[in-house]
Formats: C-alpha cells, structure tokens, sequence
C-alpha cells in the first residue's frame, strides 16, 4: 500500500460522521481524503456532494452507521446512500460502501407474525443508489448478510485481531470460549479454533442459554466445563451489556477462575456502562467501528479496551482496488 493508490484510480472519502476513522484507514493507506461537502438546510434536510472529479474512478465511501448526539442510525444511512448516488450520477466507475458498522443488521428474519426483514430491506436501498460493493466488519447473521444483497458484498472478522490481543493473557492458563446464546456458536467456535491455534494447546467451548422477547432476556443453562478455567465471551456486539453480563456471572457461579469478553461493535446503550462497571467481567475488548463514547463510568472505561480495526479496512480496500481476494485476510496466519 503505497501514496501511488491515489494515482492509479483509487478515491477515499469520509462523510463528515466517520471523518476520524477515514483518517486512520487513508493514513495506512498512504492517501489523502478526497474533498466533499455535506450542507445543513433549515429544516434538517441535508445534502453532500464530491468537491473532486470522480470521473472514472474506484471510490470508496468511510461511513459508520452508529447513532450518536449528532445524527440518529436512519439518518447516517440516508446520508451514505445519497452521497454513493451523487457519485454514481457524476460518473464514478465503481462505489463501494465502507460501512465498519452496519445498522439493522440484526433482524434478518421474521420471529413473530408480520416482522419486517430490516437487513433486504437496506440492501435494497444500496442497490437502489446503485452501490456496487458493501464492505463491512462480523454482521449479526453472515448468512442473511450476503443472502440479502444482489450486489458484491466483502466481509470482514475480528477474529485474529481478538486472537492476537487474548493469547499472550492466556498463555499458561487453562481457557474456555463460551458464546452466550445458541446463534453464536459459530462465532465463538472459529475464535475457538483459532485461539487454540495461537496458544499451541487445546481451549474448551460452552454455551450459555438466552432468550429474548419483548426486550425481556431469559435462560439460565450453561453447557460446557468452565470450572476453574478462564473463559472468553465472544459477541458481534455489546448494546446494553445484558448479555454478556448474564454469561459472565453464570461463568463465576460455576466456579470459572475469571471470566473475560470481545465483541466487535461496543454500542454501550442504555445503562451499559452501569451495567459493565458492576458485572464479573475483568476485562471487555471491542472495536473501534463505533467509538465508546457512551461509557460514561469511570469503572467500566477501565474494564473496556478499544482495538483499532483501520489496518484491516485499509488492507481490505488495497485489496479490493487490486482486484485481489479480500477473503484471504481472513485465512490462518495473516
């Protein structure tokens, strides 16, 4: 990845809302963020538009799709998807969507009569505005993820960013992964895998049992040995802390020596940071596709650390604009 991505057809831009992440991943890249501009009219409409010729070129769209003080999830999604259509009228080659978070990722499927199918029915909208690619970083449901969209679609894991942060902590101990609900077993088995790979030695799987109606979460089974093993919970993400919460104090009354999370998308909401501040978890590892701006106690901005997912975007993109594989980041060893 060299400054000479900017001369060979590559264009990064970030909307206003991601402009410090789209810093970091043009930084790695070795290019400069192309100009634009968003405008505010009076009555909260908005519009934004290139400042650059993209005639011709490989564009790239930095926009995660996280609520914050400034815009709302829904508001952030209309902006990135009128901008990719400004960039397919002024005559972009190809758009793609560098979406870290991707919102309404979570109801992929009916669950009770009449639910909508959120996760197609954003996918319509990008492939309305004429995207070409999504990229994104553990989506809720892999399968409705790629299942929803026509057009191209590139998916990115924190699997080995996760790996590489817990194995040196886990080094001489005994560990078990444990997924807090049946759905993400096979998250947490691939993490499994692959931290038993870097520690060179076999780590356990549990499960705990979850339910959730009407906001109302239930379950109180575990499967699998954690007793005096130190156990990692992996999540796609953490909202209100409920879950993780649950599963760590199902770990420590089972007799686990300690108990530890990761999930990639650390929405903090609600009394999250109450909640995280008071569980049994020791230490909580998230990304930085949404910043933990919500934390607010002082004691759980101690529990949480924040790894830095812009490499792995950066290389995706390089990847994407060579017409390489964007998969082979996710193999063994990279």
């Amino acid at each position: 990845m060299t400054s000479l991505l900017n001369e060979d057809g590559l264009m990064l831009f970030a909307l206003n809302g991601s402009r410090p992440f789209g810093e970091l991943v043009a930084r790695q890249l070795g290019v400069t963020l192309a100009a634009h501009d968003e405008r505010e009219f009076e009555d909260g409409e908005h519009k934004a538009r290139p400042l650059v010729s993209v005639r011709g070129r490989d564009v790239y769209v930095i926009h995660s799709l996280y609520a914050d003080s400034a815009q709302s999830g829904e508001g952030k999604l209309c902006r990135l998807l009128f901008f990719i259509g400004a960039l397919k009228d002024a005559a972009a080659a190809r758009v793609t969507a560098v979406v870290p978070y991707l919102a309404y990722a979570r109801k992929d499927q009916r669950t009770k009569p009449r639910d909508p199918v959120v996760t197609r029915y954003v996918a319509a909208m990008f492939e309305a505005v004429g995207a070409d690619a999504v990229l994104t970083l553990d989506v809720h449901n892999l399968s409705a993820f790629q299942n929803a969209f026509r057009c191209r679609t590139e998916h990115l894991e924190a699997t080995r960013m996760f790996v590489a942060w817990f194995a040196p902590l886990l080094k001489d101990r005994d560990a078990v992964v444990l997924s807090p609900d049946a759905g993400g077993i096979k998250r947490a088995e691939h993490f499994r895998v692959a931290l038993a790979e870097a520690l060179g030695k076999p780590v356990g799987m549990a499960f705990a049992e979850k339910h959730r109606s009407g906001g109302v979460v239930s379950g109180d089974l575990l499967v699998g040995e954690v007793a005096g093993k130190h156990a990692v919970i992996v999540d796609d993400l953490v909202s209100s802390g409920t879950t993780m919460t649950r599963a760590a104090r199902a770990c420590i009354e089972r007799g686990a020596a300690g108990v530890m999370g990761a999930a990639t998308h650390g929405l903090f909401t609600g009394d999250a940071s109450a909640v995280l501040a008071d569980s049994e978890l020791q230490q909580l590892v998230v990304t930085d596709t949404v910043p933990p701006f919500r934390l607010e106690h002082s004691a759980a901005q101690t529990k949480v650390r924040v790894l830095s997912c812009s490499g792995l975007f950066a290389k995706a993109i390089a990847r994407m604009h060579a017409g390489e594989s964007v998969s082979a980041l996710m193999a063994p060893g990279r």
